[in-house]
């Protein structure tokens, strides 16, 4: 019996890991053009063990098969090493999402943070635990794997990011701690700027912009989804989304949250409008965007050219 037992324990053990499939696929890409490095190799180990870090790892306990895996790009640059091991550095992460039907990816979120402090040594493997801070380095990677999931759960379901930005939380709580204790002091877990990852997850989590949360839903499963079979139904949710994102964006001026929404989306928001034959809802994207976007007005002004 017993040496049934062990197998069959095996079995089910292995099945369970199965079930569990990585939900990101990440392509990253560190420079360090201006920074003088004797062993440019340790770059290249860089990248590939931020991208094994991503790729390989199970962040949920969902299952996702691997056309579902989230598209991601990582740039990270790095812009000084104050000494052996230690790095500051700038990042920026993309992220894409297929539409219903179609061979389109949309973006679904732009966001550079300035403020990359870690240390990292290519003969000691990136660790990880959700509720003990290791080190910066695993910090950032875990705490975007997590806003990168969440705003793709959004995508698909009302709200449907919530527990994971709770996770998110909880990286940023412990390394805002504790990263002082291995001289990894780290400025974007703390809001002492405006347009850092402390207030890239308080956006989402604060109640007074739902809207734009809400809106992610009627954006992309509500209206780019159906744009193929039912394009006017489809432009009429979109059209919506917007309403919430001007909303939150009167409610709050300046929100980071509607600031990365509008860099990822400007251009698509005027070509979906470009074509509707209702004039009167193309008049009205115009002027909703022209006053929530000045920056991207000269884009949705030549909607009525």
């Amino acid at each position: 019996m017993r040496k049934i037992l062990i197998p069959l324990l095996f079995l089910l053990t292995l099945a369970a890991q199965s079930g569990r499939a990585q939900e990101l696929k990440v392509l990253v890409q560190v420079t360090a053009e201006n920074v003088p490095i004797t062993d440019r190799t340790i770059i290249q180990q860089m990248q590939n063990d931020m991208q094994t870090f991503l790729n390989n790892r199970s962040f949920t306990s969902q299952t996702y098969r691997p056309d579902e895996r989230i598209s991601c790009r990582l740039f990270v640059g790095i812009n000084k090493i104050p000494e052996n091991g230690s790095y500051e550095a700038t990042a920026r992460i993309v992220t894409t999402r297929p539409v219903y039907g179609t061979g389109y990816e949309t973006n679904l979120m732009s966001f550079a943070d300035k403020s990359w402090v870690f240390k990292y040594n290519p003969q000691t493997p990136i660790d990880y635990s959700e509720n003990t801070y290791v080190g910066n380095l695993s910090a950032l990677l875990s705490f975007y794997a997590y806003i990168i999931i969440g705003m793709d759960q959004d995508s698909f379901a009302r709200l449907g990011g919530s527990p994971y930005y709770d996770r998110a939380r909880n990286i940023l709580n412990n390394a805002a701690a504790q990263s002082s204790n291995t001289n990894e002091t780290d400025k974007g877990w703390n809001d002492t700027e405006s347009n850092n990852r402390y207030w890239l997850l308080n956006n989402l989590q604060d109640p007074q912009l739902e809207a734009l949360r809400s809106g992610s839903y009627a954006y992309y499963r509500q209206g780019l989804d159906v744009f193929i079979e039912k394009p006017d139904d489809a432009r009429t949710s979109i059209f919506t989304a917007l309403q919430g994102v001007q909303q939150a964006a009167i409610r709050r001026p300046g929100t980071l949250l509607a600031r990365s929404f509008f860099t990822a989306k400007s251009q698509e928001i005027a070509d979906i409008f470009r074509t509707t034959q209702d004039a009167q809802q193309k008049q009205q994207v115009v002027t909703m965007m022209s006053e929530v976007d000045p920056t991207n007005s000269a884009k949705y002004q030549a909607l009525l050219k």
